[in-house]
């Protein structure tokens, strides 16, 4: 476990406490897909589910009859960095064909989606025309909870080993001297598109498909996206289906950019 902050990534072997809590999530987020309520988060032309706070779980994880989120995974999280509060889980689902274009997404946007998994640093959502990046979201954590059996192949997620440690850099600079009220109003744009393509250029790339009842976390300042469905791959009707729970952290964007 303590290769977690040199690599920027940790998985968690079967628990059977999270197997119990998948049992319980799974017929909500199944649910979920069907749900008019999240018809919005069907995209790339019905091969991604985005689902963002589609599981119906409270701020202790509990999903319908189940017991709080427990288990390895969170053990680990609570000890590093506290007990936050659960925000509702998202249901991330891929089905085969598997990346198309999103909605809205221009020609080169595709093309990244395609050929570089659509890499990405969670919560520096594009704003305006031209798609300008700030700390819209500062995570604490991001934890990834397979809810269905699918094949090594289908899509699994990727992430950059130790691309944490250059991004967090990058990120400091860019947001050094900047008072803590104003650290979410800083375009990080440019900064964070050099350290990402120093990352392409450095650092490994690691797929890293899971089973229910494994878990696996990732370091907030990884970049990480979503393999493209292999020819060959397989899934039950569900999809690739994997619940993401990504708390901000209490102390906002000041805290968010410290290493830990």
């Amino acid at each position: 476990m303590s290769d977690f902050w040199a690599k920027g990534w940790v998985k968690f072997a079967y628990d059977p406490s999270l197997a119990e809590w998948v049992s319980h999530a799974l017929p909500a987020a199944r649910a979920s897909t069907s749900d008019p309520a999240h018809a919005e988060w069907l995209d790339c032309e019905g091969t991604w589910f985005i689902g963002v706070d589609a599981l119906p779980n409270d701020t202790q994880g509990r999903v319908g009859q189940s017991a709080p989120l427990s288990g390895q995974a969170v053990s680990f999280i609570r000890k590093h960095y506290g007990d936050l509060p659960l925000h509702k889980g998202q249901v991330s689902v891929i089905y085969p064909g598997y990346p198309r274009p999103r909605r809205g997404e221009n020609e080169a946007a595709t093309r990244y989606r395609r050929n570089r998994d659509a890499a990405h640093v969670d919560g520096l959502r594009p704003m305006g025309p031209d798609r300008r990046r700030r700390v819209d979201e500062p995570h604490a954590w991001i934890l990834g909870i397979p809810l269905t059996e699918a094949s090594a192949d289908a899509s699994p997620m990727v992430l950059w080993e130790g691309s944490h440690q250059i991004l967090g850099a990058a990120f400091r600079d860019a947001l050094n001297g900047t008072s803590n009220e104003a650290l979410h109003e800083v375009d990080v744009t440019d900064i964070y598109q050099a350290a990402r393509r120093e990352v392409f250029e450095t650092c490994p790339r690691i797929e890293l498909p899971a089973k229910p009842g494994e878990a696996y976390l990732l370091h907030r300042h990884c970049l990480h996206g979503v393999a493209p469905w292999a020819d060959a791959a397989t899934a039950g009707p569900d999809g690739r289906m994997i619940a993401y729970f990504r708390p901000e952290c209490a102390g906002g964007v000041a805290e968010w950019i410290e290493s830990a």
